[in-house]
């Protein structure tokens, strides 16, 4: 049975690659939009830039401008200005199906049965329908995020930065009491890589959605290796789709987590109590391991479906 999924995003150079493989692995509903990687006017129009250029039938609802309490953050030096740095950037048509991404969320989920939430960018929109309507958390299928980390951060010593970007937001979402919560944090998806010969591979296909993908990459690739001297950079926001679609790739582990919200050296870090015998609830699955080789055959697949 094939996913039903909305996808919260933030695009972001690999959350237009998750578009691209949910747009052939799963059943989209709708994509909705938020401040994260770029400004939300931004990460709106690359929505729609990429819902365009894969002629995907779906809506995209333009959702929350700012984190809940603290000023907005943006990711410019690995995304670039626009969020989409990189391919020549195409023009779109297409417009916002509405600016109510969190009316959109909640109307979805109560009316569509087995609905995953998939949040691959800061969890605004997510909090703020949870708080709206909390009864969405009985009625969906899961929830598959890309935040956190069962180890270092990024932008921090400690924080990664969609929960470091909305920590009171994140805080709401783990607190939650979701039957499923699966998070591809950073200690996952940097054994999912990017590398020259995926470029290669991507431009082999001759495709529009190839193309376009290996010039996302050239310059994802490279703003990585300036800033950390990496030689893969990693793909993490297309591990939350895997997460749901292709869930035998990956070992996951069921943890407590609890965000901080507070902290001086430590804000958004996911605290993965890693004990065992802690009294908190396993409230959260951790993916620890991937396969990456089937992973990117699978990612290759995907985008090879496309005209």
């Amino acid at each position: 049975m094939t996913p039903k999924v909305i996808i919260d995003c933030d695009p972001g150079h690999d959350d237009a690659i998750a578009i691209m493989m949910a747009g052939r692995l799963t059943e989209v509903l709708g994509i909705t939009t938020v401040s994260g990687n770029a400004p939300l006017n931004l990460t709106t129009e690359n929505a729609l830039i990429m819902t365009e250029l894969l002629d995907l039938d779906v809506d995209v609802h333009a959702g929350a401008d700012r984190p809940l309490l603290l000023a907005p953050r943006h990711a410019a030096e690995a995304h670039g200005r626009t969020g989409l740095d990189g391919p020549v950037r195409p023009e779109i048509t297409l417009e916002v199906a509405s600016n109510d991404a969190v009316a959109f969320i909640i109307e979805t989920v109560r009316n569509n049965d087995d609905v995953w939430l998939v949040p691959i960018g800061p969890l605004t929109n997510i909090a703020l329908a949870l708080r709206q309507a909390p009864d969405i958390v009985d009625r969906v299928a899961g929830v598959s995020i890309m935040g956190g980390s069962a180890g270092a951060g990024n932008v921090t010593a400690t924080g990664e930065f969609n929960l470091w970007a909305d920590p009171h937001a994140a805080s709401i979402v783990f607190d939650a009491g979701f039957k499923k919560l699966l998070m591809a944090g950073l200690n996952l998806t940097h054994q999912f890589g990017i590398d020259e010969q995926l470029i290669s591979d991507l431009r082999d296909l001759r495709n529009r959605a190839g193309i376009f993908a290996a010039d996302l990459f050239d310059f994802y690739l490279a703003s990585y290796q300036k800033r950390t001297h990496g030689e893969r950079a990693p793909l993490h926001d297309p591990c939350a789709i895997l997460a749901v679609t292709h869930p035998g790739l990956f070992r996951f582990e069921s943890r407590n987590v609890r965000v901080e919200t507070e902290g001086t050296h430590t804000r958004g870090m996911t605290v993965v109590d890693e004990r065992g015998w802690g009294e908190g609830p396993l409230n959260c699955d951790v993916e620890y391991s991937i396969d990456r080789d089937q992973g990117m055959r699978v990612f290759l697949e995907a985008v090879s479906a496309y005209t």
